[in-house]
C-alpha cells in the first residue's frame, strides 16, 4: 500500500547519501563522517515541503560548519527522476526540498488505485490484538460513559486493523460478583414491593434504585403474578438474576448495534469461575510465594512487583475478588487465546488500578513473558446544553442513557464527538451536535463529502465523468490550495500509523477535519465547472480523491458519509 509521505522522506535520505558520496569523491567533504539525519515536514510551507537535518548531525564528525556541509550536499544532490524539483540550503544548515509534479500526481493515482483500501499500512504485520471496551455491568442501561468508551474502543480497533494488526473486539460481561448479587436483591425487593406494598419490604443497602429495576420487576409480575413470592429467596434471586442478566445483555447488544458496534466476543466472567480458572491462577501465584494470609484472606504481594500496595485475592469468606478475576481474565487472553497485545479501554477512575494491575501482570509465574496489557484511560464526559449541565433525558425524565442520547442527536454526532482526545475531559455540547453549520465539526466534514458528490453528479449530467488520474496533467494543480490539499490526502497512512502507535483514535477526527477545511478553501478559490477541459479534469480528480479519503476516514470513526445534505 502506498505511503507517499514516507516514500518521499526515504527518497530524501537516499538523495543526501548519494550527494555525500559524490561530494566526498570530489574532495568537497571528508569521507566516512556523515551520520543519519532526520527528515521532517516544516510547519511553514515557505521552508519547503520537507526539511533534512543531515548537515547538522554531521557537523561534529566531519569537523565542518553545518551550513558548509549543507551547501556541498545541495550542490551534489541529483533530483532528476525523483519526487523533488529543488533542494535549498536554509537556516543553520537545513536542506529544504520542494516536491515535483510527479509526487502530486502519484498521490492521486494511489488513492484511485487502492480505493477503499487507501491508507492501510503494515506496522502490525499480522500481530494478534484484542481491544476490550465498554464491558459494563449488565445491571442497567448503557451510560454516557459507556458511549465514549464504546466509540474510542471501536475506532481504535478499526485503526489498528488498517495498521496491519489482526484485531478482535471483546465485551467482558461482568455476570458474577457482588454487583450481580446486589442486582438480584434489588429486583427481588422491587418485585415483592409490588405484592406486599412499599413499606413491607426494605431495599438492600447499596442496591440499584433506578427505574429500570422497577420496570423489570413489573415485567416479572405481569408475566408470573405472585408466583415467585412463594418460592425460597435463593431460588427467587437466582431466577431473577439469571433472566435479568440475559435481558440486560440483550438490550446492551441491541443498543450497541444501533451505535454501530459489533463485538467479536462477549466473554462471560462467570465462565472463569465455573472452569476453575480463577482458583488455578491464584494457586500459581501462591505456589510461587507471591501471596500471604492475613485475617483469613489471601493477599498478593503486589508491592514486590513494583505496585504501591498489596491486593486481596480471596476474602476470608472464600470468595475471590475482582482483582483475582482480572488477573485470571488477562492470563486467559494471553495464554489460552494467544493474543500478542491486549488493550483495555478504561475510565479515569481506573487509573490507579491500571498502574497496579500492570505491575501484577509482570509476575513471571503468570507466563506472559514480555507481553503485558496496555491501557487506554479516557477522561470524564460532561454533557451540556447551552450553559446548562444535562443529566436527564428531556423525553423520559430519567438519567440520560446511551439510547436516549442516540434518540436526541443521532449516531453520527455521538460517535464523532465522543471520539475526541481520550486524555482530556470532554464537554459535549448537545446543541452544537445538531447544528447544521461549519461550527459543528461532523456536519462540516460530512458537508464536504456531500458537496463533492453533488459536484460529480452535476458534471455527470453534463456528460463529464471523473477521468483516471494518470490521464490528467498534475502540473496544472499548481496553486497553494491544491498542493496543500494533496499533501493532506497523502498524510492519511502516516496518521493511521501514528494513531495505532499512540493508541489515539482521535487523530482521525483531527485529520479529517483538516482535510475538509482544506477542501472548502480549495473549492472556494479554485473553480471547477466552467474551466478548460484539462484543468477541470485535474481538479475533478483531486475533488474525487478527497471524497474517497473523507469516506475512508469517517468509516474508521463509524460515521456515515452522505451523498446529500
Amino acid at each position: 500500500m502506498a505511503n507517499l509521505t514516507e516514500d518521499a522522506k526515504l527518497q530524501i535520505d537516499k538523495i543526501i547519501k548519494a550527494a555525500y558520496k559524490n561530494a566526498a569523491a570530489a574532495g568537497t567533504l571528508p569521507e566516512g563522517g556523515l551520520k543519519e539525519g532526520s527528515v521532517e515536514i516544516p510547519k511553514d510551507a515557505a521552508n519547503g515541503d520537507f526539511s533534512a537535518g543531515h548537515a547538522l548531525s554531521g557537523a561534529k564528525p566531519l569537523g565542518m560548519p553545518p551550513l558548509k556541509i549543507a551547501g556541498a550536499l545541495a550542490e551534489n544532490a541529483e533530483l532528476s527522476g525523483t519526487y523533488f524539483c529543488k533542494a535549498e540550503v536554509a537556516g543553520p544548515g537545513f536542506i529544504n526540498f520542494r516536491l515535483s509534479d510527479k509526487w502530486y500526481g502519484e498521490v492521486l493515482e494511489a488513492v484511485a488505485a487502492e480505493g477503499s483500501e487507501y491508507g492501510r499500512v503494515n506496522v502490525g504485520a499480522g500481530e494478534k490484538v484484542m481491544v476490550e471496551f465498554v464491558s459494563a455491568n449488565p445491571t442497567g442501561p448503557m451510560t454516557v460513559g459507556n458511549a465514549r468508551g464504546g466509540v474510542l474502543g471501536d475506532t481504535l480497533a478499526a485503526v489498528l486493523s488498517r495498521a496491519g494488526y489482526d484485531v478482535k473486539r471483546e465485551f467482558y460481561v461482568n455476570d458474577a460478583g457482588n454487583q450481580i448479587e446486589l442486582f438480584g436483591l434489588s429486583v427481588e425487593a422491587a418485585y415483592l414491593r409490588l405484592i406486599l406494598g412499599e413499606d413491607a419490604v426494605s431495599f438492600p443497602e447499596n442496591g440499584y434504585h433506578g427505574d429500570d429495576i422497577k420496570e423489570f420487576a413489573a415485567e416479572i409480575f405481569e408475566r408470573f403474578g405472585s408466583k415467585y413470592a412463594d418460592v425460597s429467596p435463593q431460588e427467587r434471586r437466582r431466577y431473577f438474576t439469571e433472566i435479568g442478566i440475559a435481558r440486560n445483555t440483550e438490550l446492551m447488544q441491541k443498543h450497541l448495534r444501533r451505535y454501530g458496534i459489533e463485538f467479536d466476543e462477549w466473554f462471560s466472567e462467570s465462565s472463569l469461575h465455573e472452569s476453575g480458572y480463577v482458583g488455578e491462577t491464584v494457586q500459581l501465584l501462591t505456589r510461587a510465594g507471591r501471596t500471604y494470609e492475613k485475617d483469613g484472606a489471601i493477599w498478593l504481594k503486589n508491592t514486590s512487583l513494583g505496585a504501591d500496595k498489596d491486593e486481596v485475592l480471596r476474602r476470608s469468606n472464600g470468595v475471590y475478588t475482582y482483582y483475582a478475576v482480572d488477573i485470571a481474565y488477562h492470563r486467559n487472553k494471553f495464554i489460552e487465546r494467544g493474543f500478542d497485545k491486549v488493550i483495555d479501554v478504561w475510565g479515569a477512575d481506573h487509573h490507579g488500578h491500571a498502574i497496579r494491575f500492570a505491575a501484577t501482570m509482570t509476575a513471571p509465574e503468570l507466563g506472559l513473558g514480555n507481553k503485558k496489557p496496555v491501557f487506554l484511560i479516557m477522561q470524564m464526559v460532561r454533557l451540556v446544553r447551552g450553559s446548562e449541565v444535562v443529566k436527564i433525558s428531556k423525553r423520559t425524565g430519567k438519567a440520560l442513557a446511551l439510547n436516549d442520547l442516540l434518540d436526541e442527536i443521532g449516531v453520527d454526532a455521538c460517535r464523532f464527538f465522543f471520539n475526541s482526545n481520550p486524555n482530556t475531559h470532554l464537554e459535549f455540547d448537545l446543541d452544537l451536535a445538531v447544528r447544521k453549520d461549519s461550527e459543528n465539526p461532523v456536519y462540516y466534514v460530512q458537508y464536504a463529502h456531500a458537496r463533492i458528490c453533488s459536484l460529480i453528479s452535476n458534471l455527470k449530467a453534463e456528460g463529464r465523468t471523473v477521468p483516471p488520474p494518470e490521464r490528467i496533467n498534475a502540473a496544472l494543480l499548481e496553486t497553494d490550495r491544491e498542493k496543500e490539499l494533496i499533501k493532506q490526502i497523502a498524510g492519511l497512512p502516516d496518521e493511521i500509523r501514528l494513531a495505532s502507535r499512540d493508541l489515539d483514535p482521535s487523530r482521525i477526527n483531527r485529520y479529517v477535519i483538516e482535510l475538509a477545511a482544506r477542501f472548502h478553501k480549495f473549492y472556494g478559490s479554485c473553480r471547477i465547472k466552467g474551466e478548460k477541459d484539462d484543468l477541470l479534469e485535474a481538479r475533478l480528480v483531486l475533488a474525487d480523491a478527497v471524497r474517497r479519503v473523507i469516506e475512508i476516514s469517517l468509516s474508521m470513526i463509524g460515521v456515515s458519509a452522505p451523498d446529500k445534505m
